[in-house]
């Protein structure tokens, strides 16, 4: 705390966790939702044949947070649709980059620099939606550990949780890629940063809640930006997760990649005829018909 102190970050930390998200960084937030909605196969199509559709589906890529945390606190589904403002600039967002005339909208923000800039900007708005849920959890549930831990990790995770759902509205069905059982760096970095804040939210951990928010921000930003400038959909969290899961429950070190480092087991030699025994059965069934 000491070096803070000299460096002047409990300040900066301060402002910066008091900053207002409207409408720079959700503006980014949404452009770069609706933007890897884009990315998904069949999304184009779908805004074609179906704008209705479309246009839920880019609602649930920006506000399916809000919309599942709400459910898991007794709130009502469509609490954040009350908001007119974030709703028309997110509608805006989703009608530039599916509709925009030669796809400037969204040649410009899939340039990479700005691409960069936009997700850097987003993880902003995914480090506060963390603590903000994990202190409304704190508030209805005080002493309820577990459920702030849920809140925050379904408020960062955003749509990946309900991504099947969303599918399903775009006509798509494909159950195995279910975010529980292949979770993405985001949504791992999601829960490790929901487990953090709620530390920090019962005083078990020894910074404030703006130095959290800012050192979080950082990570997640750098992390993030990294990842999207190399392709890279990798986690920085694998190898000690491969080696405390097989500590713990067993794993196989590397998980799956023995599968594609090893070459399969060898096929069972078929049952069926070879070529040459067909052919000698050939033969002898025209002897007998000669005979």
């Amino acid at each position: 705390m000491e070096v803070l102190a000299v460096l002047n970050l409990g300040d900066f930390a301060q402002v910066f966790s008091k900053m207002g998200m409207f409408p720079v960084f959700d503006l980014a937030y949404y452009i770069v939702s609706i933007l890897y909605l884009k990315y998904e196969p069949g999304s184009v199509e779908v805004s074609r044949r179906s704008p209705v559709a479309s246009w839920l589906c880019a609602m649930l890529y920006c506000f399916g947070s809000y919309i599942l945390a709400d459910i898991m606190l007794g709130s009502s589904p469509i609490d954040y649709f009350q908001y007119n403002s974030h709703i028309l600039l997110a509608s805006a967002v989703w009608y530039l980059l599916f509709y925009c005339p030669l796809n400037l909208f969204y040649k410009c923000v899939a340039f990479l620099p700005i691409k960069l800039v936009l997700v850097a900007l987003k993880e902003v708005v995914r480090t506060r939606k963390i603590a903000a849920g994990v202190h409304h959890a704190h508030h209805a549930y005080h002493h309820g550990f577990f459920i702030m831990v849920f809140v925050g990790y379904v408020k960062g995770s955003g749509v990946a949780l309900i991504s099947n759902f969303e599918q399903l509205l775009r006509g798509v069905w494909r159950p195995d890629t279910n975010e529980i059982l292949n979770m993405s760096f985001t949504t791992k970095a999601s829960l490790y940063g929901a487990i953090l804040f709620t530390l920090q939210e019962a005083h078990w951990l020894p910074v404030s809640k703006s130095t959290l928010i800012l050192v979080f921000t950082l990570f997640m930003a750098t992390c993030k930006v990294v990842m999207t400038a190399r392709h890279s959909h990798g986690s920085p969290f694998a190898l000690i997760e491969s080696w405390v899961c097989h500590l713990l429950f067993g794993s196989p070190l590397g998980g799956s990649e023995e599968d594609h480092h090893h070459p399969p087991a060898s096929v069972p030699s078929s049952p069926l005829k070879t070529k040459e025994e067909l052919s000698e059965g050939a033969r002898k069934r025209k002897v007998k018909k000669a005979e």
